[in-house]
């Protein structure tokens, strides 16, 4: 419908496979598996549920008519009786045992602890998917020198690659950050009203192994291997902030990426991907603007934005459960994963089709070195016998004049006037070979080949269809 607000996460930004996780059949079919595996659990443990009827539940899981479920929920304001009563319409034998034992909360975040699992994989292999040309460029580029920069000012040069490896490691550590929130995932089962699995006391007659042994299959059927001890109605609301806070720290290494290309093809070092026929601006045809690195930099703000809502939430949920969490989660944990998926599909297309353009780093290499390697100048002249204090002078004096002239668009002349100063001791070959850019790199060749040997980037992990 092109008269109703459509958010551009979806129309323009996200991609299909983080669209489908948070998509409503996902949702729905997710709480039906969950009600088909809590029924298998209770007739194996005994309960009055059938075989028939857990199969019958099991052949209806993505028949959803949601029609139903609008019309139902519009006369009793509840989501998950809605939808009960729904599968009941196409389950009518198994009508009377859906939801046995269980809260809303069964169903609505134990989907939401599996769906959330899978975005964060995906986000995970995401990650990779740039890692790889990332890297890719890196190696490529590891010996190339290039200027170095404290404060956006002339610094120390190291070379492309090296800076890459800046961008990359801050990946891998949003890797470890990725990975220890995905061991931190329990489940929640069915623990009832108040997280007492009162109503699973009295269905089984007191015997807590089997509810146990009930949360334990169930988990199992999901992928879980742990379940939180004790819970109140919801699982606990902290964990929406690990999520989110591992979203945002992707957010800000991508930020940090995007802001980097962004500044450097200002410069002329290098530029972002830019097709033939693509168009920087409506008024002036000469534009190539970073317009990726740009939505980059917007996306990863919307993200480390919204990402502050899970404390807010986590925070103030009273005692075992109150409700101002539903629609704020239900916004701000899929839009943050569609944000952050919508970035790290724009930095996998950067990191792919960066552009070194050499002839104009090597320039501005050029005019810069001088300056940068004034220090080692200095010190070569002193080990001829001169003194330190007088030639610090002569390089000073040299260095503003050199300046001076590149105010007026001229080029760095510093080598040619030291080399003709009499009182400087040191030769125009000797002067040239200190600003060879290779004595002034460092270990930026071997830290980036190092870097890279010690990150090879596995393969994705792809996202399990859960069939029960």
């Amino acid at each position: 419908m092109r008269d109703r607000y459509e958010s551009p996460l979806n129309s323009r930004y996200a991609s299909d496979e983080m669209q489908r996780l948070f998509s409503p059949d996902m949702r729905y079919s997710t709480w039906r598996k969950l009600w088909v595996s809590l029924a298998r659990a209770e007739h194996a443990l005994g309960l009055p549920v059938t075989q028939e009827q857990a199969d019958e539940l099991a052949a209806h899981v993505y028949d959803i008519d949601y029609e139903a479920v609008r019309r139902r929920e519009a006369e009793v304001r509840h989501d998950v009786m809605a939808h009960v009563y729904a599968y009941g319409l196409v389950c009518p034998k198994a009508a009377g045992v859906i939801h046995l034992g269980a809260t809303s909360c069964y169903v609505t975040d134990n989907a939401d602890l599996i769906i959330l699992r899978d975005a964060l994989v995906s986000i995970r292999n995401s990650i990779y998917a740039v890692l790889k040309p990332l890297s890719a460029f890196a190696a490529r580029t590891k010996a190339i020198p290039t200027v170095g920069f404290t404060h956006f000012q002339s610094a120390q040069p190291g070379t492309v690659g090296r800076r890459a490896c800046l961008w990359l490691q801050d990946l891998w550590l949003d890797v470890e950050e990725i990975e220890d929130t995905l061991k931190a995932f329990r489940f929640l089962g069915s623990r009832g009203a108040t997280g007492t699995e009162a109503s699973f006391v009295s269905l089984f007659g007191g015997d807590t192994d089997q509810i146990d042994e009930l949360n334990r299959r169930i988990a199992a059927d999901f992928g879980f291997d742990r379940l939180y001890d004790v819970s109140g109605q919801t699982y606990p609301r902290k964990l929406d902030s690990r999520i989110l806070n591992a979203l945002s720290s992707v957010a800000q290494s991508a930020y940090k990426f995007g802001d980097d290309i962004r500044l450097l093809q200002h410069d002329g070092i290098l530029s972002e991907p830019f097709e033939s026929g693509q168009i920087g601006s409506s008024a002036m045809a000469y534009k190539q603007n970073p317009m990726r690195s740009e939505r980059i930099c917007s996306l990863s703000r919307f993200v480390m934005a919204t990402s502050l809502n899970a404390p807010m939430t986590a925070s103030t949920q009273w005692l075992e459960r109150t409700l101002d969490d539903s629609a704020n989660r239900r916004l701000s944990l899929p839009e943050a994963f569609l944000a952050t998926d919508a970035v790290l599909r724009l930095m996998a297309n950067v990191a792919g089709g960066l552009i070194v353009h050499e002839a104009a780093n090597a320039r501005i290499l050029s005019d810069a070195l001088p300056f940068l390697a004034t220090e080692n100048l200095l010190m070569a002249a002193v080990k001829r016998g001169g003194d330190r204090q007088a030639l610090h002078e002569i390089i000073r004096t040299h260095s503003l004049k050199a300046k001076a002239r590149m105010a007026q668009g001229e080029g760095n002349d510093l080598a040619d006037r030291l080399a003709g100063d009499p009182d400087f001791p040191l030769s125009r070959e000797e002067i040239l070979a200190e600003l060879d850019p290779a004595r002034h790199i460092g270990r930026s060749v071997e830290q980036a080949e190092r870097f890279l040997a010690g990150h090879p980037v596995p393969e994705s992990t792809p996202l399990q269809e859960i069939t029960l």
